[in-house]
This record gives structure tokens, C-alpha cells and sequence, in this order.
């Protein structure tokens, strides 16, 4: 079942009914949001994989990445964060792993998916073992917000 609003796509509604990943043998919920952007992939997937970009979109960085013996790191609300990025690629994968301070890792699913002359990106948000329902719908919000300003910037408006 698919909610639309301001051409958002929310491909599995919230609840228990998204997918599930598994992670060291626990199954993870999983809810993948997207957004549909008027702008080539290719445009899209430049702009969005570039590390000093993501601080213009991407709230939970909350300042520039800086670059340090070739790691990225940020100050986000979980503190200070490293952000490892897949390798630049064809298939429109911004997969990235965030790991926290305290040693937690986060992988987050990215894609930029052709779709004729436009593109749509996809985020897959896992909820975490002990993430609350309001934590998890806070979250997607958060990362639904994130995708409306990549598409504001990458759109003009």
C-alpha cells in the first residue's frame, strides 16, 4: 500500500508491515522513503554522493563534514559521527555506514534510481532494537524532510 503527499513516496506504510533485515540473527524493520526529483540520476547521484554536499541537505549532520586521514566526520545529534561512503559507482548506490562515539554502527541504504527523465531516491530506515515507535516515525519524518530539501535544492526551488 502506497501514501503519497507532496510527491513523497512512503512504499511500505508504518507499522509492522515494512520489510525486515536481519542483523547478527535479529530481524530489523525496514521502511523505505523516497522521493521522485526532476533532475537526470546522474545529476542527482553527483551531487548527492559528494561528502561536502551532504551537509545541505542532510540534517542530522548539522554542519560541514570535515576530512580527517581520509575518514568523514560530523557533529550530528548522536555526537560526533564517521561517515564511510560506498565507492562512486554506476548503479546510483549512496549506501553509508555511521558510526557513533560510543562504537554503534548504522548502515543506511541509498539509491538514485533512473526513471526516464527524472529520478527517484530511495532511503531504507532500520529501526534499531530498541528504538521506540515514536523514535522510528521521528526518524522518517527526519529523513523524509532531508529528501524534500535535496529535491528543493536539485530542483531550483
Amino acid at each position: 500500500m502506497a501514501t503519497s503527499a507532496k510527491r513523497f513516496t512512503l512504499i511500505w506504510p508504518l507499522g509492522r508491515q515494512g520489510g525486515l533485515h536481519r542483523l547478527g540473527g535479529m530481524a530489523l524493520e525496514s521502511q523505505h522513503i523516497g522521493i521522485s526529483i526532476n533532475r537526470s540520476a546522474e545529476d542527482v547521484y553527483d551531487f548527492a554522493s559528494n561528502p561536502a554536499n551532504l551537509a545541505l541537505w542532510a540534517s542530522g549532520m548539522g554542519g560541514e563534514l570535515e576530512l580527517v586521514d581520509g575518514a568523514w566526520f560530523a557533529q550530528s545529534p548522536m555526537g560526533r559521527i564517521r561517515i564511510e561512503f560506498a565507492p562512486g559507482n554506476a548503479f546510483g548506490v549512496l549506501d553509508h555506514r555511521v558510526t557513533t562515539e560510543a562504537g554503534e554502527i548504522f548502515d543506511n541504504p541509498l539509491r538514485v534510481l533512473s526513471n526516464g527523465s527524472e529520478c527517484e531516491v530511495v532511503f531504507t530506515l532500520r529501526r534499531s532494537p530498541h528504538m521506540t515507535d515514536g523514535d522510528f516515525l521521528s526518524d522518517a519524518a527526519t529523513i523524509a524532510a532531508d529528501l524534500a530539501m535535496l529535491k528543493r535544492i536539485l530542483e531550483g526551488g
